[in-house]
């Protein structure tokens, strides 16, 4: 029972602090930079090809979905890129390009309580595989000093820290594998409305390793060439990597500077079933979305697509699927997943989707779900194959599913939000 007094003040008090997305850093196989993710996307644009990143020699597939282009340097200018592992490299260039793309000086920023938190699942891994394979040829003496300091996953957030010359901060790396970019949007949405911090740089990163695409593809789950999720021939996943940075402040503090505002973030749900330790279930995925819909005040009739793991695997998708179906009945909104195009980056995975599905949002369309030719009728979505659609979008969804059965929902929302439903909602 509320002991708070009766009267207007009351709702007053209760009501949550409004969160805003007012910036975007993307690095991916498909663009670089907000406005590049944002033509892949448009396009349709696949970026699949042959694995560089490490040897493939020995395996009778090797596809993968590595960033090409990047220079660090472009956006790394105050710590010396070569101290940092690619997938740090990733983290902070994401990070200076949210910051930018928010339009807020750096000496602001600096003046205000930060949050750092990065998801990560592989770390430094290949720089990790660098030093195993060093120290077995020729000893632990030998070992790169230089790569050796680049290991520690607190590098992910320390290393943006340091860039951006932040002092009054919180820097957390969060290790909940391909759902952590979620968990750290979620973080972040909990310290602004705490009040704990006044602007918090928020997602996930990680590179392309030979550990993680090893251990996928002696899990059968490597895909020959493409990852067409929700397919009736889909054959898995591609590895991916890169690297996705939201800045979210309070609604007040954006409309204070007359920020441009992609989303609100409503809310988010989290679950762990540890049902597995690597098969995704279904009541559990479920429950996670309920949380999510609470927590952000919505029905599922009210979201207007959901953009899903999606992984390619016949196991996840069908079981996403039905976890979908049970919550929405079954005329689910329509459910893409771009991982079809950037494929599977890992800790970046969902803080990419959830930057996607903020320009969705705020450019009026829904992305494709491309190398489509048939749905699996198991699944039974509508995945926008290959083409993206127009769409009028006020509440969006993104589901993160990890291995040990770590999930985590995002809900988002049009910015003004727009009248409520009345066709019951998409499909």
């Amino acid at each position: 029972m509320s002991t708070s007094p009766p009267g207007g003040n009351d709702r007053e008090r209760h009501e949550p602090v409004r969160v805003v997305i007012t910036g975007l850093g993307t690095v991916t196989s498909i663009g670089i930079g907000v406005g590049e993710f944002l033509a892949g996307l448009r396009e349709g644009r696949n970026g699949a090809q042959p694995i560089t990143a490490f040897d493939t020699t020995g395996f009778d597939h090797a596809n993968g979905c590595e960033v090409t282009g990047f220079d660090p340097a472009e956006w790394i200018t105050h710590v010396a890129p070569e101290t940092l592992g690619r997938a740090t490299q990733f983290s902070v260039a994401a990070a200076v390009m949210a910051v930018r793309d928010a339009a807020m000086p750096v000496e602001e920023l600096r003046e205000r309580r930060a949050l750092v938190c990065v998801g990560t699942t592989d770390g430094e891994s290949a720089d990790l595989d660098r030093l195993v394979e060093a120290q077995l040829a020729d000893g632990p003496e030998r070992l790169d000093a230089v790569v050796a300091r680049r290991v520690p996953a607190g590098r992910l957030t320390a290393a943006v820290v340091g860039e951006l010359g932040l002092v009054d901060v919180e820097a957390t790396t969060l290790a909940t594998a391909c759902a952590a970019g979620n968990y750290a949007i979620g973080y972040g949405l909990d310290a602004l409305r705490g009040g704990d911090v006044d602007v918090a740089l928020v997602g996930g990163a990680d590179a392309m390793c030979r550990k993680t695409f090893t251990g996928f593809y002696r899990l059968g789950t490597i895909a020959p060439e493409a990852c067409q999720p929700f397919d009736v021939n889909r054959k898995g996943i591609l590895t991916g990597e890169g690297a996705g940075v939201l800045l979210l402040e309070t609604l007040d503090s954006a409309l204070a500077r007359g920020a441009r505002i992609y989303a609100e973030v409503l809310g988010y749900g989290l679950n762990c079933d540890a049902h597995h330790p690597v098969a995704p279930d279904r009541d559990s995925i479920a429950r996670c979305m309920e949380l999510a819909h609470a927590s952000a005040g919505v029905k599922p009739e009210e979201i207007d697509f959901i953009s899903a793991h999606g992984t390619g695997t016949r196991a996840n998708d069908v079981t996403e699927a039905a976890a979908i179906r049970q919550v929405f009945g079954d005329g689910p909104p329509s459910t893409i997943s771009i991982k079809a195009m950037i494929g599977h980056t890992m800790g970046a995975a969902s803080s990419l989707a959830s930057a996607a599905c903020a320009l969705a949002i705020s450019e009026g369309f829904i992305p494709p779900t491309i190398n489509h030719v048939e749905t699996d009728p198991e699944c039974g979505l509508d995945c926008v194959p290959n083409a993206p659609r127009p769409a009028e979008l006020r509440v969006v969804q993104n589901n993160a599913l990890a291995f040990g059965g770590n999930n985590a929902v995002l809900i988002l929302g049009a910015y003004p939000a727009g009248p409520p439903r009345t066709d019951g909602g998409g499909g």
